[in-house]
């Protein structure tokens, strides 16, 4: 967008830099791939192609199935689209702030357009602070939705903002999906863990060189690693504001 709500400015990019990004990666030589070829070499059952790149988008704005889509689709790049399901279906509820948001019945035509469908929960809470039961429905009812919108297996998670545990990693595998991706604004690597792939986060502040760097396996650590010690307080910290305020936007 030109012009998005001020909630999601920072990790949105202009029409313009984000068709510079995608002519990054063209020129980079990498082999685009869909989050299930990941899944396939994490899993043992087939080696990745040389080079690989994994591009993803989550929630489901109102842009992915439009001119984000066909961007994609006009250099030939296969993507996964990660969607809250809350934000998206008819009557549905989610905490994500107002923004244009696409809506379920077009979840089949970004699949036309080459893009592989995984979940993003129903509200986009944070998931490592919910109780089981909460957890249990943010995953498998998001799930089930777009099975049903989509006439086939949903098997990939993106956890909103990045946020699990080893509980919430668990309940994932357990709730049928095959691999979840967190951020951990980190390379991947063919080690990485199947239920907390990393991934970079666009930022507008990013430059074409920044893109440029990760492509050449540069400029971020290199995931799996463990998480730190301001990582998990800052989970604690999180699970006692929910536990007095409620599931809370995980953003």
């Amino acid at each position: 967008m030109d012009d998005p709500p001020g909630w999601i400015a920072e990790f949105t990019v202009t029409p313009k830099q984000f068709a510079a990004h995608l002519d990054a990666v063209v020129r980079s030589g990498r082999t685009p791939v869909t989050i299930s070829t990941i899944a396939d070499h994490l899993a043992g059952r087939a080696p990745l192609p040389p080079r690989p790149v994994l591009l993803t988008f989550d929630d489901g704005f109102a842009d992915l199935p439009g001119p984000t889509a066909e961007a994609l689709a006009e250099r030939e790049l296969p993507a996964t689209a990660y969607l809250t399901t809350g934000a998206i279906a008819p009557g549905g509820r989610s905490l994500l702030p107002p923004a244009p948001m696409m809506t379920l019945d077009r979840a089949a035509e970004l699949e036309r357009h080459g893009m592989e469908i995984g979940s993003h929960t129903v509200t986009h809470a944070q998931l490592d602070t919910l109780s089981g039961k909460d957890l249990a429905y943010e995953l498998r009812t998001s799930k089930a939705v777009l099975e049903d919108a989509l006439g086939h297996e949903i098997r990939h998670l993106a956890y909103p903002h990045g946020y699990n545990s080893p509980r919430v990693r668990a309940m994932s595998a357990r709730a049928g999906y095959e691999t979840a991706t967190a951020v951990r604004h980190a390379l991947s690597s063919d080690r990485d863990e199947r239920y907390r792939i990393a991934r970079l986060i666009v930022r507008r502040t990013h430059t074409v060189a920044d893109v440029e760097g990760w492509l050449a396996g540069a400029g971020a650590r290199v995931a799996p690693y463990r998480d730190g010690p301001k990582t998990i307080a800052w989970r604690w910290y999180r699970r006692a504001r929910a536990m007095v305020h409620g599931p809370e936007f995980a953003g």
